[in-house]
């Protein structure tokens, strides 16, 4: 995995003022199998990208316009404790607890423990779940009790 690079105030502030643009194009095209052309200022040669791709570039501007480091991993790839736990913005002994109660599938590389991506994300999304969930059932009993926060 490359060192995340946080993006400066420049890219945030152009990745805000197109996001919304690029927004729009890519749910005018979501079912769409056509391919985009992108033309750059100043270069004769355009960039031709599948459709599906605007969705990945569309979580990407708002991730940048929000100030945040971006990586790019396929689901296939395996990932570091260490890695897990940035991912999960946990720290890593929480990540080796909760591999050792078996609650994220993994396998030791020599002594090192190696997590794969889909496995992580798999828990990640049931984790959101489950918080979801939770806070669902804590505003309607809130609600029957008449507690208004």
């Amino acid at each position: 995995m490359e060192a995340l690079k946080l993006p400066t105030r420049k890219e945030q502030k152009i990745a805000r003022e197109n996001k919304e643009t690029l927004n729009r194009i890519a749910g005018k095209l979501k079912e769409s199998t056509k391919e985009i052309e992108i033309d750059v200022r100043g270069e004769k040669d355009s960039i031709k990208i599948p459709a599906s791709a605007l969705k990945h570039l569309n979580t990407i501007m708002d991730l940048t316009a929000q100030g945040k480091a971006i990586t790019v991993n396929p689901v296939d790839a395996e990932i570091t404790t260490q890695e897990a736990a940035n991912i999960l913005n946990v720290s890593r002994p929480f990540v080796v607890k909760l591999l050792e109660e078996g609650k994220i599938p993994f396998h030791k590389v020599g002594a090192h423990r190696r997590i794969r991506l889909k496995d992580l994300l798999v828990y990640k999304q049931q984790m959101e779940k489950e918080r979801e969930e939770a806070l669902t059932e804590l505003t309607r009993i809130s609600q029957e009790l008449g507690l208004d926060y």
